[in-house]
């Protein structure tokens, strides 16, 4: 396996490229202007939005494989590793990169909302796939950002630049969601197999012994990241993953409490509750009933 190269800073992803610097927290890369170069994997400390025109081989981001097409999107946050492993070959690079230091957009509104662009945390294989028209918006949206860089650093360029780095990532969201409804059948599928995992998992001893289940175990289990899963949920059925959990928890205790001759303590323990007035708090807390006041009520 090739040496992963760290990317600690803009000049450093530049210079990987062979891309001029023009400004040293934000660069705009066409990949026809950069020098032809070996495939690697890389560290990044820099976000990295990515839109790729080439098939490039194998793809690596993080633990997942993926095979890049025309008009594909990935979005990488500082802490994450990606890219193919060295082929020994030079290959031109194809498409467009806008990378851009944490440092840029401190103390900016693009700050304060960075972490609700969710898809910078999805696994490659969640990657998004433009149209045509898509992809054109999507390359004009770096040209304007290019272009900007060409002017003098002045005290107008990081309101500038940053607005229309959010104005790229806010197309990305309404083609996100554009993507989860053109592929209801895939969609289904998945909320099948989520409600299938979490019927399993509250039929077995899984609860008593390991608690109630998480929004990342399910993902794992499904082969996912966790905020893909939670944003299909919502998009599908306006519920995010952990909405539909507790109400899964809610239904299968409301069910035992009916059904079932255990006491509430023995219940609770089943739940995965290490104590019954821990269960009667939560329980009261998300039906306003004690689990004892919703049994009387209904037998």
């Amino acid at each position: 396996m090739s040496e992963i190269k760290k990317i600690d800073t803009i000049q450093e992803y530049n210079d990987y490229f062979g891309i001029e610097t023009l400004h040293p927290l934000v660069t705009v890369i066409d990949g026809r202007e950069a020098k032809p170069l070996r495939y690697g994997r890389k560290f990044f400390n820099v976000f990295a939005i990515l839109l790729k025109d080439l098939y490039c081989g194998t793809l690596k981001y993080g633990r997942s494989i993926y095979d890049y097409q025309r008009g594909t999107m990935l979005f990488i946050a500082p802490g994450q590793v990606m890219g193919s492993d060295d082929d020994g070959q030079l290959h031109q690079p194809e498409g467009w990169i806008v990378a851009f230091h944490p440092e840029f957009i401190r103390g900016t509104h693009l700050a304060k909302v960075i972490k609700e662009y969710s898809y910078f945390s999805y696994n490659a294989n969640e990657a998004l796939h433009l149209s045509e028209q898509e992809r054109k918006t999507i390359v004009d949206s770096m040209i304007q950002i290019k272009e900007e860089l060409q002017h003098p650093i002045d005290k107008h360029t990081k309101s500038l630049i940053t607005d229309k780095i959010k104005l790229l990532l806010d197309y990305s969201v309404r083609y996100y969601d554009r993507q989860f409804i053109t592929r209801e059948n895939a969609n289904s599928d998945v909320m099948a197999r989520f409600e299938e995992l979490l019927d399993s998992y509250f039929a077995s001893s899984a609860p008593a012994e390991n608690g109630s289940p998480t929004v990342q175990y399910c993902a794992d289990q499904m082969y996912m990241s966790a905020n893909y899963l939670s944003d299909l949920l919502r998009k599908e059925t306006g519920m995010s993953a952990l909405k539909h959990i507790q109400q899964k928890m809610i239904d299968v205790a409301k069910d035992r409490i009916v059904d079932s001759n255990k006491s509430i303590s023995e219940i609770s323990y089943d739940l995965g509750f290490p104590y019954p007035q821990h269960f009667t708090r939560w329980f009261k807390k998300m039906t306003g009933t004690t689990p004892n006041q919703y049994r009387l009520q209904l037998n």
